[in-house]
């Protein structure tokens, strides 16, 4: 988990996928990497917006996590004004319905 992005406005964090953090941790420490452990899970990433206005989050995986994978690319290319940012956030935020728990 990592966190990109946070504003007064908007948190972004990029979640990583289960299996491969768990292979790069047993390799790291050198220990043996029990396959039929790790092919279950589907190893998949995404992006956890928060509107912090609103107090709700959206999670982007898939096509959606793919789009907004090429948003942050471009901004890497071209650093992008806040502004700018957060107007593709506010985009992203209007499919949020998930409200914010905290655990």
């Amino acid at each position: 988990m990592h966190t990109l992005y946070d504003s007064d406005t908007y948190s972004v964090t990029h979640m990583l996928a289960n299996a491969v953090v768990a292979d790069a941790a047993a390799q790291a420490s050198g220990e043996r990497v029990d396959l039929v452990l790790l092919v279950p899970v589907l190893a998949r990433h995404g992006f956890e917006i928060v509107d912090k206005r609103s107090g709700k989050e959206v999670y982007l995986d898939g096509s959606w996590a793919e789009l907004f994978q090429q948003h942050i690319s471009a901004w890497q290319q071209k650093t992008p004004t806040q502004e700018e940012v957060e107007d593709t956030l506010e985009q992203y935020a209007g499919l949020a319905q998930n409200p914010v728990l905290v655990h």
